[in-house]
């Protein structure tokens, strides 16, 4: 059973961050829910920022007019890389939020031009991490539309798990499929692809990390200010491990569908699943070697328990 819950609560008090999946088919739908999301925060005096796909954006343009209380940004300019959406959100909102004003986001994924099964998971992840995120921000609150025009019941039950709240005919409701559980239900990493390159390292062997995969990525194609960039994140990593995951660890390289990959393997445990996603502070401990591999790399795969370790996958996208 489901039920209808208010857009504002009638005792003045604010609500905890709300996150809302909006499913809609056709443009007309997209319009009428977000312009009606759109409206009830003008109403209550609080900003709105909107990141949808270019022809969505055009459509609310169009309706909006001129307000000066809507902010659209691009997330195109962000690149690829699901891994830095949340810091965006975490500047748009403060940006906007000044003087403690409540916003409201709108962020429409365009999830038909993933680039692979890899790229899709992790936006799926990127959904679930904005609950944690946001978690205590209560001045905030996201609605993500999304088009179901394929009636595809098994991609919207894997979204709609990510979001505690779907909006319908005009109010949100509690998703009882909602995943409350401490630990992300991650899809088991892809097989390495034959034939990979395999290196042990400890203490002493970072030029030998960088050497490695210097040779393998240009043998793969990538380019040479792409292997600049990818030099300083692997760096980055291997300094982890050996920091922070035994002193050693275990580096495969290998190409696949249009894309290179370091893979690091150690025996380390990173326990704040937000590492990485935030832009460290200045007198931050840690956390700025997985910041500088989301930032220089086309995608970035973490998967750590305390009982099988870390692995670590950076990815760089080849041109075909």
């Amino acid at each position: 059973m489901t039920t209808i819950l208010p857009a504002h609560p009638s005792d003045g008090t604010q609500p905890p961050f709300r996150h809302e999946l909006y499913p809609y088919r056709g443009a007309g739908e997209f319009l009428s829910g977000t312009l009606a999301y759109i409206h009830e925060a003008l109403e209550g005096g609080e900003a709105v920022v909107v990141a949808v796909p270019p022809d969505r954006a055009s459509l609310l343009r169009e309706a909006l007019g001129d307000e000066p209380a809507v902010t659209f940004v691009d997330t195109m300019t962000l690149g690829p890389n699901p891994g830095r959406l949340v810091g965006a959100w975490v500047a748009w909102m403060q940006e906007r939020g000044e003087g403690d004003r409540p916003v409201r986001g709108i962020g429409e994924t365009a999830w038909r031009e993933a680039r692979s099964a890899a790229h899709l998971s992790e936006l799926r992840y990127h959904e679930w991490l904005l609950n944690r995120a946001f978690a205590r921000s209560s001045a905030w609150s996201m609605l993500c539309p999304y088009d179901d025009a394929d009636e595809d019941r098994s991609a919207l039950e894997t979204l709609s798990r990510c979001h505690p709240l779907i909006r319908q005919d005009g109010h949100y409701v509690r998703n009882e499929g909602y995943l409350t559980a401490e630990d992300y239900p991650f899809e088991a990493l892809s097989p390495a692809c034959d034939p990979f390159q395999e290196l042990s390292y400890a203490h002493g062997d970072l030029a030998a990390v960088r050497s490695k995969v210097s040779q393998c990525a240009s043998d793969a194609g990538v380019g040479e200010e792409q292997r600049r960039r990818l030099a300083v994140a692997v760096t980055e990593i291997a300094t982890n491990s050996i920091r922070h995951g035994g002193g050693h660890g275990t580096l495969r390289t290998w190409t696949q569908d249009a894309t290179f990959v370091c893979e690091f393997r150690d025996a380390g445990y990173i326990p704040d699943v937000m590492a990485g996603r935030t832009r460290p502070t200045v007198d931050q401990i840690g956390g700025r070697g997985l910041w500088l591999a989301q930032q220089l790399c086309d995608l970035v795969e973490i998967r750590s328990t305390r009982d099988h370790g870390t692995t670590i996958r950076l990815h760089v996208d080849v041109p075909r």
